[in-house]
């Protein structure tokens, strides 16, 4: 794993103090010009009414899992606070990832963002469309070193 120097990754803005909830998110791509991605997706969230990033991590050149035939991946974490629910959070972020121009061809696959919601608010939620806190994401270094990277995140 190797550390990458990006606009934004790091940063740590403080809590807004504003919102109800706080979510970890886990950003990730390895497509076309994933730094530029990464600069855009932080100015579009914190541009966002209805999110505050409170703290984003380093960002990471890692090799891929599960379909090694891919380009390395860049990966970092956010902590992102809201008054938003889970499922709407998740579809916010699913509909960033369009704008992104994600495409889902299979299962760790090559992408040019990916978004998850790593924890969100110390809550455990087993539904179709989220899993909180996100299965074997202690497995992952693409989690883990980002995770240990920020200042003041305590799930």
């Amino acid at each position: 794993m190797k550390l990458e120097k990006i606009r934004f990754f790091p940063s740590y803005r403080g809590s807004a103090k504003a919102y109800t909830y706080r979510a970890l998110i886990g950003v990730g791509g390895n497509e076309g010009e994933v730094k530029k991605r990464f600069v855009a997706l932080y100015r579009l969230l914190q541009d966002d009414p209805r999110l505050h990033v409170e703290e984003s991590s380093p960002l990471f050149k890692n090799p891929p899992f599960g379909y090694a035939h891919q380009n390395d991946f860049y990966n970092a974490v956010m902590v992102v606070e809201t008054s938003l629910h889970v499922n709407a959070l998740l579809k916010i972020l699913l509909h960033v990832e369009k704008r992104f121009r994600r495409v889902r061809l299979f299962k760790n696959g090559p992408r040019t963002l990916d978004l998850d919601i790593i924890f969100f608010n110390h809550e455990r939620r087993h539904q179709k469309h989220v899993i909180v806190p996100h299965p074997k994401w202690q497995e992952r270094l693409s989690v883990g070193v980002p995770l240990l990277a920020l200042k003041r995140f305590k799930g």
